[in-house]
């Protein structure tokens, strides 16, 4: 038996697992123990891995649609026919009638081969998930600090004294972030929650803000108002490392506590006592989730937790900084590697002509596409409107992520032709003409890159079967195509995107796989150990100092109305994952919750005379789902809060975008609940 190093399919931490290997099999699991994240720990996603490897529902040849079901094809006949419809679209339609979506459950190779396929076909229209996460922070946080990343390392929590958490549920959708978080409080460590549902992280709170679902800025301008009038910002660090404070005092000057308490709903001396608490500690941090982010003002709530560090200097040192958990395994490594629609590798922006030459003379061309092209969002509605007329989607579940989701289905059955490629026949896959199975993580090599910057080293443990991995199809239908002339090895790639990325110059097969830890970008050369900690002498803007930056609350886009009187807020849960493509497929976490339910306050529940396990109907203006009640305190009266792995919770969201970040505003939608659901009680 022989234990090969993986990183876990599962969420952002990039918890490392082993897998035991036997004849060619995978027979187990082994525990990391010397591992500085996590020491051997997994959470239940994690343990349960290895049920995919040989799931009977495994997709395992390339299908194509046929009139009444499907039929199966072979490789070449697959990857011609996907060519072929690509390069007959393009010379159609124009390069821009092509929509390509690409995957952070991918590798970093994988995914920079991905966005580079469709930038030499002459197109922008590539993007991926972060679009519906972490776009505010990768902009936000560059405007303010010039890196849209986490700062400090996740162990590094265990240092900080104040740790102030928005919008993350991270015990059960980041477990392993708990531990330091607990081991911070054993050391004396003050933690404050704010969210609008009492979680199993609020538990962990010495003070709980049960804010109302919208209203960060304000409450981080009250926190701010108190610290100036209270003097507790450092004014030290923001004249030697700032700039545009006198513009934030400004903006504050009329705000006051009593303000912050009339929106967010909190007691003024609640919001006092946080500010206090934060500002005075000799090292805090914030971390952050989708709670800020999936807002249409998510990147101006982004820059509120910015301008709060700033003012307070908390930020290049220990037990300090900004904290934003990336959702999927490799959220922050697709990001990196340029699979955005507005971003090439490395953060350059298209419209950047000297950033795009030179990646473009990588390429052996003379220029890319400056125009920024269409977000996940936005593809659809160009798919509906009859300009994107094909779509390639690597490892992405649209039908059930994306807002308003009945627009999705719409636009994917107009498309002349859409190719998925993925491990399972999932909602999205059900509709294409073309699907493609792939290896999954187990099946495959390459690095990933975590939530908090460490990229690592994934070794393939066992052969796939009858399936090729996501590189191995990108480089075969590239080659088809005409865009290069070989197929790659990820080694070879990960060396390309050392060309293509300063940040990861120094990050090459060799030293991943000589190290037990990973390295933390930057790494700028060869014989740099990385940088765990950002932001210590100076900010990674042109002139090396952070920008304050003014925000102010605006209400959420939709607020409560006659006919649809509550506020229905998503989130995650521990047993499941994302749009549960994977999850779902597992029978250990789909017994943990089999089904859809709808959690709602007893108050609200008593006027509805709903009874615990009744099942409802849920409807906001853009549809409706079903769903099994569960009554709890965990949430406020007047809203609920439903799970977003399963199909149909998105037809209910807003698709209003951050003007900026281009991001729907998930987490704010009014509804109604109804009784009587399809099937009683």
């Amino acid at each position: 038996m022989r234990v090969v190093p993986t990183i876990c399919p599962y969420c952002g931490a990039g918890c490392p697992l082993g897998v035991k290997v036997s004849n060619g099999e995978a027979i187990g699991i082994e525990y990391i123990t010397d591992h500085p994240l996590t020491n051997g720990a997994l959470c239940p996603k994690g343990n349960a891995a290895l049920e995919i490897l040989y799931h009977p529902n495994r997709l395992r040849s390339p299908m194509v649609r046929e009139r009444g079901g499907w039929g199966e094809i072979g490789w070449d006949e697959a990857l011609e026919l996907l060519a072929g419809r690509l390069m007959e679209v393009k010379e159609k339609h124009g390069p821009d009638a092509l929509g390509f979506l690409s995957s952070a459950k991918a590798t970093n190779e994988e995914n920079y081969l991905f966005q580079k396929m469709a930038r030499l076909l002459g197109t922008n229209n590539v993007d991926h998930c972060a679009r519906l996460c972490h776009s505010p922070s990768v902009v936000g946080l560059r405007k303010a600090l010039g890196s849209g990343t986490m700062t400090n390392p996740i162990p590094d929590l265990a240092n900080s004294r104040c740790i102030f958490i928005l919008g993350s549920n991270f015990a059960e959708n980041h477990p392993i972030v708990s531990r330091w978080v607990l081991e911070a409080k054993d050391r004396g460590a003050f933690v404050i929650v704010a969210d609008p549902r009492y979680t199993p992280t609020a538990q962990l709170a010495n003070l709980y803000l049960p804010l109302r679902p919208g209203t960060n800025i304000a409450l981080l301008n009250g926190m701010m108002a108190v610290i100036l009038r209270e003097g507790l910002a450092d004014y030290k660090f923001i004249v030697q490392r700032t700039k545009g404070f006198e513009a934030l005092r400004a903006s504050l000057s009329d705000f006051s506590v009593e303000k912050a308490s009339e929106i967010t709903g909190l007691n003024p001396a609640d919001i006092v006592t946080a500010a206090r608490a934060y500002a005075r500690s000799e090292a805090s941090a914030i971390i952050y989730c989708m709670g800020v982010t999936q807002h249409a003002t998510g990147t101006d709530n982004v820059l509120a937790c910015a301008n709060l560090a700033l003012m307070c200097g908390q930020v290049g040192r220990p037990g300090t900084g900004l904290f934003p958990l990336r959702g999927q395994n490799n959220v922050q490594g697709a990001s990196d590697m340029g699979a955005l629609a507005d971003l090439l590798p490395g953060y350059v922006l298209t419209m950047d002509e000297e950033g795009r030459r030179r990646l473009a003379s990588l390429w052996g061309r003379e220029d890319l596409p400056p125009k920024p092209g269409l977000t996940v969002v936005e593809m659809m509605e160009a798919a509906i409107e009859g300009k994107i007329k094909a779509m390639y989607i690597m490892g992405e579940n649209p039908a059930v992520s994306d807002p308003k989701a009945g627009d999705t289905l719409k636009a994917l059955e107009k498309l002349e032709f859409l190719a998925v490629q993925d491990l399972f026949l999932t909602e999205t896959a059900q509709l294409a003409h073309l699907v493609l199975p792939v290896a999954c993580w187990a099946e495959k090599s390459g690095s990933y890159t975590s939530t908090e910057r460490r990229v690592q080293w994934s070794e393939k443990a066992v052969e796939p079967q009858g399936v090729l991995s996501d590189l191995e199809i990108i480089g075969l239908l590239g080659k088809k195509i005409g865009l290069w002339d070989k197929t790659f090895s990820p080694e070879e790639v990960l060396r390309e995107i050392g060309l293509a990325i300063p940040a990861y110059r120094g990050i090459t097969p060799e030293r991943l796989k000589a190290s037990t830890e990973g390295i933390f970008w930057p790494c700028p050369d060869q014989s740099h150990p990385g940088t765990p900690i950002l932001h210590r002498d100076r900010f990674l803007t042109p002139d090396g100092k952070a920008n304050f930056y003014p925000v102010s609350h605006q209400p959420p886009k939709e607020e409560p109305s006659l006919n649809f009187p509550l506020i229905m807020t998503t989130g995650r849960m521990v047993a499941h994952y994302n749009s549960g493509a994977l999850s779902r497929n597992i029978p250990p976490l789909s017994r943990y919750a089999p089904s859809l339910w709808v959690e709602i306050n007893p108050q609200d529940a008593e006027e509805m005379s709903l009874v615990e396990g009744e099942r409802v109907r849920i409807s906001s203006p853009r549809g409706e789902v079903e769903a099994i009640v569960r009554i709890s305190e965990k949430v406020i009266p007047g809203l609920i809060f439903l799970p977003f792995h399963f199909p149909g919770v998105n037809f209910l969201t807003l698709k209003e975008l951050d003007p900026e970040a281009r991001i729907p505003a998930y987490k704010v939608s009014a509804c109604r609940v109804e009784k009587g659901g399809s099937h009683g009680v």
